[in-house]
């Protein structure tokens, strides 16, 4: 097999075009079905009773869930959590990040709302890095580094998620437009193109911890997250001031959508 550069030269002598192999998989997610639903369960859960639907990606055979509250038939303005999977938030509850949390207010509002959708995305561990990589930037913002820099200094990428399968999973459902809970614009451009509409954003403000705090204002800062002014300032106030413990309750801030 030849090395990248050979595999150019050949390509500008013969006027070819060079993809990858995950230029590949991303065509055939926005062009292909890469999910079969394989099972439904109604489940009983600490927020109220969802009905659980499980999805198999044909691409790698991973098995994601999407929990569905109540009657979501006509598709339209649906409450809509695509969640990335994050085994020490969600599961062991870590206080570096905000992931559990906002999975919790997630399924909080939508049940709150007596409708809606949230998509647990499987393999997206630390933006899509996986598990092992995710403990050693750790290890790394420990001796100083952001959540950015940490990733970087690895060689890895700082956000490596797609949603193609999340918007597949969507689409089977019947959703079509969506008021999406999210701090992250960037979920808009990977769910918009599968014949979804976002139709408005509802963001995800969850408690600023001295744990979180520097983690939460570099996904402001460096990777674009909108929090709203009022949690703005908050956060700015604890970095500040070194302040300890969690600022009051950010569930009243203002959003910027």
């Amino acid at each position: 097999m030849a090395r990248l550069p050979k595999l150019r030269e050949f390509a500008q002598r013969e006027n070819l075009k060079i993809i990858s192999i995950a230029d590949l998989i991303r065509y055939r997610r926005k062009r292909d079905k890469l999910v079969d639903h394989s099972a439904a369960a109604r489940i009983p859960t600490m927020w109220g009773p969802f009905t659980a639907y499980c999805y198999r990606s044909i691409l790698d055979g991973i098995e994601h869930i999407a929990m569905v509250k109540g009657d979501i038939g006509d598709g339209q303005d649906i409450l809509v959590r695509v969640h990335s999977e994050c085994l020490t938030g969600d599961i062991f509850g870590s206080a570096r990040c905000d992931c559990g949390n906002q999975l919790a207010l997630a399924m909080q509002q939508i049940e709150a709302a007596g409708r809606g959708v949230l998509v647990y995305l499987r393999g997206h561990e630390g933006r899509g890095i996986g598990l092992g990589h995710k403990l050693r930037a750790y290890n790394l913002q420990d001796d100083g580094r952001d959540t950015v820099e940490a990733n970087e200094e690895l060689g890895l990428p700082v956000d490596s998620r797609e949603y193609g399968i999340g918007a597949q999973i969507l689409r089977d459902l019947g959703v079509r437009t969506m008021k999406l809970m999210t701090n992250n614009p960037a979920k808009y451009v990977g769910l918009k193109g599968y014949g979804l509409e976002v139709v408005g954003r509802v963001p995800l403000l969850t408690p600023i911890t001295k744990e979180n705090k520097r983690y939460l204002e570099t996904k402001r800062a460096k990777m674009g997250h909108v929090y709203g002014s009022e949690f703005n300032g908050r956060l700015f106030n604890l970095i500040s001031h070194s302040g300890n413990g969690s600022i009051g309750n950010p569930s009243d801030a203002v959003s910027n959508s």
